[in-house]
C-alpha cells in the first residue's frame, strides 16, 4: 500500500515591495502632493458651486465697505465734496482688509469640515496633511482675487485714478496676497484649536477689530493719539495698505513693502508647521 505526502508549500519570503501597505506614511513626492492640492481644490470649488451662497461675502462686503466708508468718512478725512480724494486713499487699504476678512472664513470653514466628518477620511487617505489645508488656501485666494476685483470695479466707478502703471497695480494685488495667504495659516490654527465655529469667529473678531482700526486703512495715522500711532506704525496692516497706496498712486514705497512680505514670511513660518501638526493630532 503506498501512501501519499502532501507538502505545504513554502511561505514566500517578503519581497522589496512589502513596504508598499505603509507608502502612505512615508514621504510623498511633488508630483502627487500637486496632483492631490489640485483634486482637493476641485473638490471645495464644486462645493462653492453647489453653495453659491458661500459667496455672498466676496461678492457683496466690497461693494459695502466701499460706499459707507468713502460716504461716511470721507467728507470728514478730506474734506465735504472732496470724497473722490478719500477713494485712492482708502481702497488700496482696503485691499488689505479684504485679505483679512476672507482669511477668517478659512478658520470657519476647516473647523466645520472636522464637524462633518470630512477632515477624518481625508487623514485616512495616502495624502499629504499639507495638501489638505494648501487646497483650502487656493480657494480661498481666489475668492479673494474676486473681491479685489469687485472693490476695484467699485473703485474706479468712484473716480479712482491709477496714478503710477498697471505693473504696479498687478503688484499690490500680489502683495495682498501673500499677505491674505499668510494670515489664513492663522485662521486655520484657530479653526483646528477652538471647538466650534462660532469660537472661531468670536476670537477672530477680537483680532481683526484693533488689527483693521488700530491700521492706516481707514485714516492717516498722523490723526491718531501718539500711543495709537506707535502701535500703528508696528500694525502690518498698515504696512500692507501703505504699500498698496503707494504702488497705485505712484509715491516712494519706503520700506512698506519689504516689511509686509517679512511679516507675511514670519507668519507663515510659524503657523504653518503647527498648523499641520494641529491637523495631524486633532481628534
Amino acid at each position: 500500500m503506498s501512501t501519499v505526502t502532501t507538502t505545504k508549500p513554502a511561505p514566500s519570503a517578503p519581497g522589496p515591495a512589502r513596504p508598499a501597505a505603509a507608502h502612505g506614511e512615508g514621504r510623498i513626492g511633488l508630483r502627487a502632493n500637486l496632483r492631490h492640492i489640485g483634486a482637493l481644490v476641485r473638490r471645495n470649488a464644486l462645493q462653492i458651486k453647489q453653495d453659491p451662497e458661500s459667496m455672498f461675502d466676496v461678492l457683496f462686503m466690497p461693494i459695502i465697505f466701499t460706499l459707507l466708508f468713502v460716504f461716511v468718512f470721507g467728507g470728514a478725512i478730506s474734506g465735504k465734496g472732496n470724497q473722490a480724494d478719500y477713494v485712492n486713499y482708502v481702497v488700496p487699504g482696503l485691499m488689505a482688509m479684504m485679505g483679512m476678512n476672507i482669511a477668517m472664513a478659512v478658520g470657519t470653514g476647516v473647523n466645520d469640515d472636522f464637524k462633518k466628518g470630512v477632515m477624518d477620511r481625508f487623514r485616512s487617505m495616502p495624502i499629504a496633511r499639507s495638501s489638505v489645508l494648501l487646497a483650502k488656501i487656493v480657494v480661498e485666494l481666489g475668492r479673494m482675487m474676486v473681491a479685489i476685483a469687485i472693490l476695484l470695479g467699485v473703485g474706479f466707478l468712484l473716480g479712482l485714478s491709477i496714478r503710477s502703471s498697471v505693473l504696479d497695480l498687478f503688484l499690490a494685488i500680489g502683495l495682498s496676497a501673500v499677505f491674505g495667504s499668510a494670515l489664513m495659516w492663522i485662521f486655520i490654527l484657530l479653526g483646528l484649536t477652538m471647538k466650534t465655529a462660532q469660537a472661531v469667529q468670536g476670537m477672530a473678531m477680537l483680532v481683526l477689530m484693533p488689527l483693521q482700526f488700530g491700521s492706516s486703512i481707514f485714516a492717516p495715522p498722523s490723526t491718531m493719539p501718539g500711543w495709537l500711532q506707535s502701535f500703528t506704525d508696528y500694525n502690518p496692516l498698515s504696512n500692507l495698505a501703505d504699500a498698496a497706496r503707494a504702488l497705485i498712486n505712484g509715491t516712494p514705497v519706503g520700506d512698506s513693502v519689504w516689511m509686509t512680505l517679512l511679516w507675511s514670511l514670519a507668519i507663515t513660518a510659524v503657523t504653518m508647521p503647527l498648523a499641520v501638526r494641529k491637523f495631524r493630532q486633532k481628534t
